[in-house]
């Protein structure tokens, strides 16, 4: 028995990549107003994101309950002896401490490993992808288990965001907080340093974002897994997934559009790249 691979919605792993290499996605939920709706699964990131720019409240969001992560574990325990279990940071949401309770409520023997991600959207989902390649080549939980604590520190998330304003409000600045008397027509750039949101930079637009994206990327020699993801601008992350397959020109670039979860803190028009480094 292959062992099962669960991770959230925000590691942006689409419902046709899940479905490719086995990943079971556990839905967080976003909220506007007295409406509720699973992340992906009741609302789409189109649909969200109209929303999001048209409405004068900001939703909200909430992780999922022990419950949820309880009920995906007994399902899967009929047919696995091993579950891994990879959520997004500690530092950003309580999905990880939801993913650690619902252990207590599993019937049956099963081993349930879950890991603390310290990462963000495909910083996170790029490897889950990897671990559930290894799975289903047969590779046991602890050899899984290790295989994510060391690709932790060699996942690199490059965020380009429009604006800092729904970070802000929102209460996940982290440590870019210093950035938000810069002047409005600055754009940050952001990175995920020690489960966190920090600043790398700040440049005056679009295209200066995705030159900055594009020469960080340059600036790797040996990657493991590319991801481009964006919010609102498909055509602009068509662009950098272009220039960026250049470079890599025999890598799989995974796409994503940003969940409504990550939405809720990004905002609109934000795009990111991400880079796992191979293991030397």
């Amino acid at each position: 028995m292959a062992v099962r691979v669960v991770t959230d919605t925000l590691s942006d792993i689409t419902a046709d990549v899940a479905e490719e290499f086995g990943i079971t996605v556990v839905p967080l939920y976003v909220r506007f107003g007295n409406e509720t709706f699973r992340d992906r699964i009741d609302i789409t990131s189109e649909e969200f994101y109209r929303r999001l720019t048209t409405e004068p409240v900001l939703p909200t969001t909430t992780q999922p309950t022990p419950l949820d992560f309880a009920n995906v574990y007994n399902t899967l325990a009929q047919e696995t002896d091993e579950i891994l279990v990879v959520t997004i940071s500690s530092k950003m949401s309580g999905t990880y401490q939801s993913a650690l309770q619902a252990k207590e409520m599993v019937k049956g023997k099963c081993r349930i490993e879950v890991i603390d991600s310290q990462l963000v959207a495909m910083g996170m989902g790029l490897i889950v992808i990897s671990v559930a390649k290894a799975a289903r080549a047969g590779a046991r939980l602890d050899e899984l288990a290790s295989m994510v604590r060391r690709a932790i520190p060699r996942s690199h998330v490059i965020a380009y965001f429009d604006t800092l304003k729904y970070l802000a409000k929102g209460g996940r600045i982290g440590k870019a907080q210093g950035l938000l008397g810069s002047v409005l027509s600055v754009k940050p750039i952001l990175t995920v340093k020690d489960g966190e949101m920090a600043p790398l930079t700040r440049v005056r637009s679009l295209s200066a974002g995705l030159d900055y994206i594009y020469n960080v990327a340059a600036s790797y020699t040996n990657v493991e897994g590319l991801a481009v993801e964006h919010a609102t601008t498909p055509k602009d992350a068509d662009v950098l997934a272009a220039r960026v397959s250049s470079l890599f020109p025999k890598h799989r670039i995974f796409r994503a559009v940003i969940s409504p979860v990550i939405g809720t803190y990004s905002g609109p028009n934000a795009m990111a790249l991400t880079i796992l480094e191979a293991e030397k």
